[in-house]
């Protein structure tokens, strides 16, 4: 979870998923950058590497604050940390995935995995995240609150 201080407010990197499925869904769409971690790979080695892949952007090399993991609908669980940084979000260049597509056509399309970035303030986070995953920037938040 990428963050960066304001003078006037504390703000984080989310992104919105590509592909047909997102194309126009956006409150609740949006995400921390996230993915599987892969065998014999240390959870946060793997956060690093994914946050590379989705957003194209190497990873800034402070000190990783960690979150308290956090539990999705789907029952899987994200391990987060955050890191102090910035970036253009309107620059980011994500990694592909194929997708069915139309489903059940058997045709398979490459789609971003990522198609946009946003600066959001924890509020402004509160509208778009993922509702399992808000607890990640509100920790964040309180971590700087307190």
């Amino acid at each position: 979870l990428l963050f960066r201080r304001r003078t006037d407010a504390l703000e984080v990197l989310l992104v919105h998923p590509g592909g047909p499925f997102w194309k126009n869904k956006d409150a609740g769409a949006w995400t921390i950058p996230k993915g599987k971690v892969e065998p014999g790979e240390e959870p946060l080695a793997a956060a690093l590497r994914e946050f590379t892949e989705e957003t194209g952007v190497a990873p800034p090399r402070t000190a990783p604050i960690p979150l308290t993991p956090v539990r999705l609908k789907s029952g899987k669980t994200v391990h987060a940390w955050a890191l102090e940084g910035d970036c253009d979000a309107g620059a980011i260049t994500s990694n592909t995935v194929k997708i069915e597509w139309p489903p059940r056509s058997g045709r398979y399309q490459d789609f971003p995995e990522v198609d946009r970035a946003a600066w959001l303030t924890p509020a402004q986070a509160a509208e778009k995240i993922n509702p399992a995953q808000f607890p990640l920037v509100h920790q964040l938040s309180t971590h700087f609150n307190s």
